[in-house]
């Protein structure tokens, strides 16, 4: 009799020697256990590790703009060439504020053209109720002031 077990059984040579195949073909180390578990997310709350492992990911989610290009910037919006104030009006149209140089015609049908080719861009579908051109002391044309509906 060589000793006994945990609950009182008498052990033998036999029992007590263990073959080359009952241990681990490659054994785990303490660092491969601890990068298994992180990868895993098996430790508690509250615990260093995982406050480490949240640290970890603030980090990521913080600094990782920084170093990482996502191209997840926002599409460049080109204003249009010609200076345009919209305003709304209480009957539900618009009234457009346009630079005198934008239009080159002088008769009203190649005006409205020009008028509208500037207002669609920016409203969509529309129709000119009026317009009036707003002029310096010299005449030159400064800005028209065009009142529109949405068709």
């Amino acid at each position: 009799m060589i000793g006994k077990d945990w609950t009182g059984n008498d052990l033998t040579e036999a029992r007590m020697t263990t073959t080359v195949a009952d241990a681990p073909a490659v054994p785990m180390t303490r660092i491969w256990r601890t990068i298994r578990d992180f990868i895993l997310w098996s430790y508690e709350r509250g615990t260093l590790q995982y406050d480490v492992m949240v640290t970890l990911i603030l980090l990521f989610v913080f600094f990782s703009p920084y170093w990482i290009n996502f191209h997840d910037k926002p599409v460049e919006r080109n204003p249009h060439p010609s200076g345009v104030v919209v305003t709304p009006e209480a009957g539900g149209g618009f009234t457009y504020q346009i630079e005198g140089a934008a239009i080159s015609g002088t008769e009203d049908a190649t005006v409205r053209q020009q008028l509208l080719r500037i207002v669609e861009p920016i409203s969509g579908e529309v129709s000119i109720t009026k317009y009036e051109v707003l002029r310096d002391r010299q005449g030159r044309v400064l800005t028209y002031k065009v009142w529109a509906h949405k068709e």
